[in-house]
């Protein structure tokens, strides 16, 4: 090969670099009121996401079937009316008479000594800190599949304008083969490596336009929008570090925060107060009961007086005492005890397997860190990489194929970091859930980094 080749030069690279990144960000503009940043669009989740909005439902059904439990200890009372119509015959005295009767009572009790109603009330309350857990991790599930679902459609972005920028390349590369070995500089085989080249990036674009298509719609969905323009991250990057730097303080925090400790928490008391609501079953009750009763009808002691009117009135206590129940009660408490033991065991359980995914998700972000410096110091060494190859092809040291495969790493290198930054960002916010600690305004800090 000679020197003389219209090949492309490194500046004409970072042009086509250069451009790709302006057609790109042309892109964001145009979208322009559209663009919805990562706080918007989390609110727009908020309120159409049916998961959501099912486990919200499930809190208040669940905070009023705690409620529920506050009956046992607070009066009943209760109105009854009756009424009834009659015929006396008296046999051999050849009389008849009918007879009615109405009467209308008004009763009331209050529970004076119910350990098992107390004790139901007890975990009625208990109930109320197991249904804001449960929300609480619907909620912090809703984050992490809106950030999920917003850089899913950014790397869906980058991933098309890098392999559009490819293209690019490619198609100059491929012009210059062709010119070159009209000429007579280079063999066929350089133009059918860069043509073949440029058919594969081609595959790949169809590939990336549907795999954005795909990442939009899921996001679209997820927020009740269509349309939905994410904003990207504003350039330069800057990643923030984790704070506390030990995983130990992480765990520590996610052993008194997480509602996966705290709903397995307030099970173990709950399944402590059955078993003592069972055992109660030996205990006596104390009800303060009253009634007053307005009653007419014929009057037994003077039977030609005709229908009289009484009042009744009656205040009292009421004592039970069960005494015996077929080794039912035993049976209740030998139950509850081992349903006290399984929850003391699933406590621990939810401990562990906290422990476990924080300290996971820690280091995962710590790898996901180490390999974003490690793609940005790939990054500039394969673009210095490429514009040796392209040297070398203009002096006849390197060939086509040289040039093609410089240029193909250095655009999947930009694609992984692209990739690398948001799944920092995402491991973070997976850290933080693992943790316990995870809450809408955790997004605010990535807001931040977006472009405004």
């Amino acid at each position: 090969m000679t020197p003389f080749s219209a090949s492309p030069t490194p500046i004409r690279t970072r042009s086509v670099l250069g451009r790709a990144a302006l057609a790109a960000l042309f892109s964001f503009a145009a979208a322009g009121a559209q663009a919805q940043n990562l706080v918007e669009l989390y609110e727009s989740a908020r309120s159409f996401d049916a998961s959501y909005l099912s486990a919200r439902s499930q809190f208040d059904a669940n905070i009023a079937r705690a409620e529920q439990a506050r009956a046992g200890i607070l009066p009943q009372a209760g109105l009854s009316a009756g009424a009834n119509w009659g015929n006396v015959d008296t046999a051999g005295m050849g009389s008849s008479r009918s007879v009615n009767n109405q009467n209308v009572t008004l009763s009331a009790s209050q529970p004076l000594y119910r350990p098992a109603n107390t004790l139901a009330y007890e975990q009625g309350q208990l109930s109320v800190d197991v249904a804001r857990a449960q929300l609480e991790a619907a909620e912090q599930d809703l984050v992490l599949r809106t950030t999920a679902a917003y850089f899913d459609v950014l790397a869906a972005i980058d991933t098309l304008a890098f392999v559009q920028a490819q293209k690019s390349a490619v198609s100059e590369q491929l012009a210059s083969a062709k010119r070159n070995f009209e000429v007579g500089t280079t063999t066929i085989t350089d133009s059918r490596e860069a043509q073949a080249r440029f058919d594969l990036v081609l595959a790949q674009e169809i590939a990336a336009e549907n795999d954005l298509r795909v990442k939009r719609l899921a996001l679209d969905q997820l927020v009740g929008k269509n349309g939905v323009t994410p904003r990207p991250l504003a350039v330069p990057v800057a990643l923030p570090a984790i704070s506390p730097a030990d995983p130990e303080a992480w765990v520590a925090q996610a052993e008194t925060a997480h509602p996966t400790i705290l709903q397995a928490t307030r099970g173990l008391e709950i399944a402590k107060l059955e078993t003592r609501k069972a055992e109660a079953g030996h205990k006596p009750t104390l009800d303060l009961v009253g009634q007053y009763q307005v009653a007419r009808g014929p009057s037994t002691a003077f039977p030609t007086a005709g229908n009289v009117r009484t009042n009744t009135a009656s205040v009292g206590v009421q004592f039970n005492m069960p005494l015996f129940a077929g080794y039912a009660i035993q049976n209740r408490v030998k139950e509850t005890l081992a349903l006290e033991e399984k929850a003391r065991t699933d406590l621990e359980a939810a401990r562990r397997g906290v422990t476990q995914a924080t300290r996971s998700a820690y280091f995962g972000v710590l790898s996901g860190q180490g390999q974003v410096k490690a793609l940005e110091a790939a990054e500039a060494s394969s673009q210095s990489a490429l514009e040796a190859n392209q040297l070398g092809y203009q002096v006849g040291v390197r060939i086509n194929i040289d040039v093609l495969n410089a240029q193909s790493q250095l655009f999947q290198t930009k694609r992984d970091l692209a990739q690398a930054r948001y799944n920092v960002l995402l491991g973070q916010l997976r850290l933080k859930q693992a943790s316990g600690q995870l809450t809408p305004q955790d997004l605010q800090a990535i807001n931040a980094l977006l472009a405004q």
